[in-house]
């Protein structure tokens, strides 16, 4: 078995970089050639959980890649080595469905609108079935509920690979569930599941209207929870909101915790871009992944749409990522429009202080905290030169404006309450125009 050049081999990793930057993860760097004869190259994988990612959604992007970087017509295998004493690969119930190699704890961002819903969930990873049982987490989409309950898998099998963690969405259920009425196997369907030790069901709003499924799933439900197993549930709302579910469900899902993820805070979301981007190799200067996480205040898929977007852009032109390109690259998404005088009346409101005292003399720390968070957000949200921004404070000089935005930078460090203040100001004065 022949060996492909080193630099062909780079060659390969770069084309698929270039071509479907959407796939590319941050272990790639840890892929290596395994062999090359009968026009097959083998591509060495890390763990079992690289390769099953690789053969499902990448085999096409690297057989175009080897393809074009050697000229033959060449098929891509994937595999995991296997040391000679090592026991079979523990695996996430194969007939469930695939779990995302980079949901783990690892690859999640917290912050204060996730921070109990991750504290739950590891501490569930560390002893299932003893502590917060059923989980019932819920938000709306894409702010990551089904990479924290992936994660709790992951996390308990690496602890325990003996462990039955049966993972599946809620349509997979009622739709395994109705075909084994259909095929008279309701005797094994039933088994299949009661031998779950870690039942996770995603999306679990979609039990609404299917009478049936529910009686099913609240029998299944009561079984496993007198045996102490693991129970783990998202939803885009909290139980008693979810239409047409049935009340004796309802009350199972609220009685063990309940917790809600809501959209990330401004620093949560820069964070995210950061770690999205690192883990696709693409290098994003600090001013850039601020610009997305600016603009971009809905939900983490929408932020890595607009990292992808900016990494094509990039690409596509040979440029290298910077604040210009990226704010080209983003052209057609708005910035909401803000005024000082929008800042000035929403921190007024909510510091409980009149706008006149904030454009006057007192400095009073009543007085002079707000007119510098009112001053710290105009430079933040307004794009106005320093100077502008002192006129509307009483005619202040810029050396007052950026003492102010300074005394609140260092305020927020150590100030978890200021931090969230901001953040809560920064939405309300978006959302207002």
């Amino acid at each position: 078995m022949a060996l492909l050049p080193r630099p062909v081999w780079n060659d390969v990793l770069g084309q698929v970089r270039c071509t479907h930057p959407q796939l590319v993860r941050g272990w790639f760097t840890q892929l290596s050639m395994g062999g090359f004869a009968g026009g097959v190259l083998t591509v060495r994988t890390g763990n079992d959980a690289q390769q099953r990612y690789l053969s499902s959604q990448c085999r096409q992007a690297f057989t175009e890649a080897a393809q074009a970087a050697t000229g033959r017509l060449v098929a891509i295998e994937f595999e995991t080595p296997e040391p000679a004493d090592a026991e079979p690969p523990a695996t996430v119930s194969a007939d469930r469905a695939d779990l995302n190699a980079d949901f783990t704890f690892e690859h999640f961002v917290t912050g204060p609108s996730n921070r109990l819903a991750h504290a739950a969930a590891k501490a569930i990873a560390e002893s299932p079935g003893e502590v917060y049982n059923p989980l019932f987490l819920h938000g709306e989409v894409g702010l990551g509920k089904t990479h924290l309950i992936q994660a709790i898998c992951h996390e308990i099998v690496a602890r325990n690979p003996d462990t039955n963690c049966l993972y599946l969405s809620c349509d997979m259920f009622t739709n395994d569930f109705i075909e084994s009425v259909e095929q008279g196997a309701l005797h094994e369907f039933r088994y299949r599941y009661r031998q779950a030790d870690v039942l996770v069901v995603d999306d679990v709003q979609f039990l609404t209207a299917r009478e049936r499924s529910q009686e099913e799933f609240f029998h299944l439900y009561t079984q496993l929870n007198l045996s102490k197993r693991q129970i783990i549930l998202s939803s885009d709302c909290p139980p008693g909101e979810i239409p047409s579910l049935e009340a004796r469900l309802v009350s199972r899902f609220n009685s063990g915790l309940v917790a809600s993820m809501e959209a990330p805070c401004l620093d949560t979301r820069i964070a995210i871009v950061r770690k999205k981007a690192r883990s696709r190799c693409i290098a994003i200067p600090d001013d850039v992944a601020q610009l997305i996480a600016r603009q971009i205040d809905t939900n983490i898929r929408d932020l890595e749409g607009a990292l992808s977007k900016i990494d094509a852009y990039s690409q596509a032109h040979s440029l290298p990522i910077d604040l210009r390109l990226a704010r080209l690259a983003l052209g057609d998404i708005p910035i909401r429009p803000v005024s000082i005088a929008d800042i000035m009346q929403a921190v007024a409101r909510r510091m409980k202080v009149k706008v006149t005292d904030l454009q006057g003399r007192k400095r009073s720390r009543a007085i002079s905290q707000p007119r510098h968070m009112c001053m710290y957000l105009a430079r933040e949200l307004t794009g106005q030169s320093l100077e502008a921004i002192g006129g509307y404070f009483g005619g202040r000089d810029h050396t007052t404006v950026l003492h102010a935005h300074r005394t609140i930078v260092a305020a927020i460090e150590g100030n978890e309450s200021l931090r969230t203040t901001l953040d809560e100001l920064v939405t309300e004065v978006r959302d207002a125009r």
